[in-house]
């Protein structure tokens, strides 16, 4: 099987409605971590989509993989550096080398000092942001931190790089 074709391209009012789905494909995935339950609607979470493409200075990319809608990434400024807000990549090309294929591309549009939260229960995530964060920085510092508001959860987390530009 040939290498998928990633790209990773600034998200357009276009494509608001796909990106609102896989928002929730990306929190139905997190609610095994964090006991999300949907609303009588069927929601995950109703109107956090929104919230977060309000927030100042955020940035989304869509990914595609072969030309096919594959995932996002959200990136915002964070106590003056670059913070992976929120990262996403449907199942189906997970393991695959297309998520790493993204993270490098958004990583790169954006050089210097970045900070990427992740749930340590999430052991895919653990594993796929550690071994990025050591093959693309040499100044790889973890910490862990807690959620804001959630005290009952396990602490988020925290890679903390210099990407080079």
């Amino acid at each position: 099987m040939l290498p998928a074709v990633v790209t990773v391209t600034p998200a357009t009012d276009a494509d608001r409605a796909a990106l609102g789905r896989l928002f929730q494909l990306y929190w139905h995935d997190l609610s095994e971590l964090r006991g999300s339950m949907p609303d009588r609607d069927g929601v995950l979470v109703a109107g956090r989509f929104e919230e977060r493409l309000a927030t100042p200075g955020l940035v989304t990319y869509v990914i595609e993989s072969d030309g096919r809608l594959a995932g996002f990434a959200m990136v915002r400024p964070h106590e003056g550096r670059h913070l992976m807000a929120e990262f996403f990549v449907v199942r189906a090309v997970r393991r695959r080398g297309v998520g790493a294929a993204a993270a490098r591309a958004v990583l790169a549009r954006t050089p210097g000092p970045w900070s990427i939260p992740f749930q340590e229960e999430n052991d895919g995530a653990a594993r796929f942001w550690r071994a990025l964060g050591a093959e693309v920085a040499a100044d790889v510092v973890e910490e862990r931190r807690p959620v804001p508001g959630k005290p009952h959860i396990p602490p988020d987390v925290w890679l903390f790089l210099t990407v080079s530009g």
